[in-house]
């Protein structure tokens, strides 16, 4: 491992899980993550993200960039970790960089389990729908991310394909959905650790949002008024 490659912050407050992890390059230096039902991000983000840095005797002045999860997920979970990478990437005035959460969340599976065609992640968005996007083995967009209300007739269209559905969202969709070549993995949960080689990769390809005017990728409106996680 060489000092030369980029310092690159994670950050990912998309579901209940909340987490960060510090990668010099491609190399994992030091993580923290709370898994929490109470979605406790607001509390523990900041102090993670010291204790990373404490590991490893490094300031935040060291960092290269700060990468962010992007959506969707948690509305809040997505705001607060987005309006957080948005203030370290101003006053280090170091790039910030997005990552599409279901992408992150799907080559980590694939790297795992690498004998499915493709690969689904799911983040429950309540009652029978979930966020999701089919990728293959590659990490290769199939299916963009869309809101989708599970029924029996999901997903036909891939049917000839071998499929993992994994993620929150999966649980509740295994006796619904009936395709054949279809296996499933519950509590999977997006972490900042699967995060750290895509955006190694936007580092060096100059792949960088807009401070100013970056926001997180909700996929749906949030309602004022009504609870959401």
């Amino acid at each position: 491992m060489t000092t030369n490659l980029p310092l690159i912050l994670n950050i990912e407050t998309s579901t209940k899980n909340c987490s960060v992890a510090l990668f010099r390059g491609d190399f994992l230096l030091s993580e923290k993550s709370l898994l929490s039902d109470k979605y406790s991000h607001s509390e523990t983000l900041t102090l993670f993200i010291e204790e990373v840095m404490s590991d490893v005797k490094l300031k935040l002045s060291d960092l290269s960039a700060i990468a962010v999860s992007k959506g969707p997920g948690s509305y809040t979970g997505l705001r607060i970790g987005v309006s957080t990478a948005k203030g370290l990437s101003y006053s280090l005035s170091i790039p910030l960089i997005s990552v599409p959460t279901l992408k992150s969340m799907a080559y980590s599976r694939s790297q795992i389990n690498s004998n499915f065609d493709l690969y689904c992640p799911m983040i429950d968005a309540r009652r029978m729908e979930v966020f999701s996007a089919f990728y293959n083995v590659e990490n290769n967009v199939i299916r963009n991310v869309q809101a989708d209300i599970i029924d029996e007739n999901s997903y036909l269209n891939y049917s000839q394909k071998s499929i993992l559905f994994f993620g929150d969202g999966s649980a509740k969709c295994k006796e619904i959905i009936k395709l054949k070549n279809a296996s499933f993995i519950d509590d999977i949960y997006g972490c900042a650790r699967d995060m750290g080689i895509i955006s190694f990769k936007k580092y060096l390809s100059n792949d960088f949002e807009d401070v100013a005017y970056f926001e997180p990728f909700y996929l749906k409106d949030f309602v004022a008024g009504k609870k959401k996680n």
